[in-house]
């Protein structure tokens, strides 16, 4: 007699309705942008009411939050020692999108919608705290990229490295937005490289003998 599977617990059904719905809005903010994105369609997209999406985030702006989150963890992998591999700079997505198997309209598309929400979320009270946390997350792996990469002889402190790493990093980004250029991995990595150890990276640029 074939076993049946165990019945997912309460928690386990509620965390699979959380999964889609960060799913369906993932696509939905990336298709119509933040502002103009609606939960009643988030939800149906993801085939719940609009009280499932209120019964998992307090609004929209936490609901964008989950999906930002779950885009860091993903991207994760990406923020890297620059002396390992030649790599895209991580703010594109191109690297996740290729991994994950996400279009890359989607990823220009919430990478937009997210510039619209960092507009609104820094004016609010409430949201502008979550979302300097989101930022001081992201700048940690840059300063830890800094402090393990950096030159022994290095005078500024990791921290500074770190914010130069990830200006360097998500200003690509925004150039990729504006006008759909992007900086060949290895020109990127030099970049990154000379940041964090001038004299390392003018040796990996010498020619072999």
């Amino acid at each position: 007699m074939t076993q049946r599977p165990e019945p997912l617990s309460r928690r386990e059904r509620q965390q699979q309705t959380r999964d889609a719905l960060i799913s369906a809005a993932r696509e939905v903010f990336a298709e119509d942008g933040y502002h103009s994105a609606s939960v009643d369609r988030i939800a149906r997209e993801a085939g719940f009411s609009k009280g499932a999406v209120y019964s998992n985030f307090e609004d929209k702006p936490s609901l964008f939050l989950a999906v930002m989150d779950q885009n860091l963890e993903l991207a994760e992998v990406d923020l890297r020692d620059p002396f390992e591999q030649a790599c895209n700079p991580a703010s594109t997505g191109k690297d996740l999108a290729q991994r994950e198997g996400y279009p890359p309209s989607a990823t220009q598309g919430f990478a937009l919608a997210t510039l619209e929400f960092i507009a609104s979320a820094a004016r609010d009270e409430k949201v502008a705290p979550q979302l300097h946390k989101r930022l001081a997350d992201v700048l940690g792996h840059y300063n830890e990229i800094a402090r393990t990469a950096r030159a022994d002889d290095e005078t500024l402190p990791a921290s500074a490295v770190g914010t130069l790493l990830a200006a360097l990093d998500q200003g690509a980004g925004l150039i990729l937005l504006a006008a759909d250029v992007l900086p060949d991995p290895e020109v990127f990595r030099a970049g990154m490289l000379r940041l964090v150890d001038p004299a390392r990276a003018l040796e990996e640029r010498q020619p072999k003998a």
